[in-house]
């Protein structure tokens, strides 16, 4: 009897940059499993989510990029602890029966992001660049590590967000570890950074960033220069994934 099609994808916009579709599909074929495949849905708006459930009747699992780990949540049934406590989702697992479909999201961003620090003795405080989805899930993982940190955006504001202009050589001596959670340097926009202050970096300082297309980027090649330690997303997105795969599998 042939196996019923399981589907499972990517939303975002765009989605040009993304691996995801790479990785999850030489994953199933690596466990053998012939009836699943995993495609890209670049949406306009998130207002398009629900039809897309509807039109793809065979699809199980999504996970949510750019610039919808936020948006999506109002439309989803259900989150799990780790959602909740982020307040951004990266994965959704797709239940239908008797014609209903439910939906419950998760946050893999978090562990996968701290899977990635094992070993290495990070030492905060910390500022996180930007405010999205990606920036809440680093939030979620520091927290849980006890590393104190502080956001940065275009504009400063009353809940104690930093802007870039406020980001003094001392504010950069004291905050040895640095993530790039915006998509400042992704492809295909390689030629942007983030605009901080990159000659006030020493060897004592660690720079992380979420993107992992292109392997290196403008801001990491900064912190080279200066000697820092430097980390793309890759091994992020790695282990991210295989949390997202666990929870797609249960689901099956």
């Amino acid at each position: 009897m042939e196996q019923q099609k399981v589907l499972f994808g990517l939303v975002g916009f765009p989605l040009g940059h993304s691996r995801s579709q790479e990785w999850f599909n030489a994953r199933f074929a690596l466990e053998g499993k012939t009836n699943a495949e995993y495609r890209l849905f670049p949406l306009n708006v998130i207002e398009e989510f629900p039809s897309l459930l509807r039109n793809e009747p065979d699809l199980a699992g999504l996970n949510v990029t750019i610039p919808y780990k936020e948006k999506i949540i109002p439309f989803l049934d259900e989150l799990d602890e780790s959602a909740r406590s982020a307040g951004a989702v990266n994965t959704v697992r797709i239940t239908r029966r008797d014609g209903l479909i439910t939906t419950k999201g998760f946050n893999t961003d978090a562990p996968g992001f701290l899977k990635t620090t094992e070993g290495l003795a990070l030492k905060g405080p910390a500022l996180i660049l930007g405010t999205g989805g990606g920036a809440k899930a680093v939030e979620y993982a520091l927290s849980l590590k006890g590393i104190p940190f502080s956001f940065v955006s275009r504009k400063s504001d009353a809940h104690g967000i930093l802007s870039y202009t406020d980001l003094t050589q001392g504010l950069i001596r004291s905050h040895l570890l640095i993530i790039n959670a915006t998509p400042l340097g992704m492809h295909p926009d390689t030629g942007s950074f983030p605009p901080i202050p990159y000659q006030f970096l020493t060897r004592d300082h660690f720079l992380y960033d979420l993107i992992y297309n292109p392997e290196e980027t403008e801001f990491l090649k900064k912190g080279l220069a200066m000697n820092t330690r430097v980390m793309n997303g890759w091994q992020m997105l790695v282990s991210q994934a295989e949390l997202s795969y666990n929870i797609f599998m249960e689901g099956g």
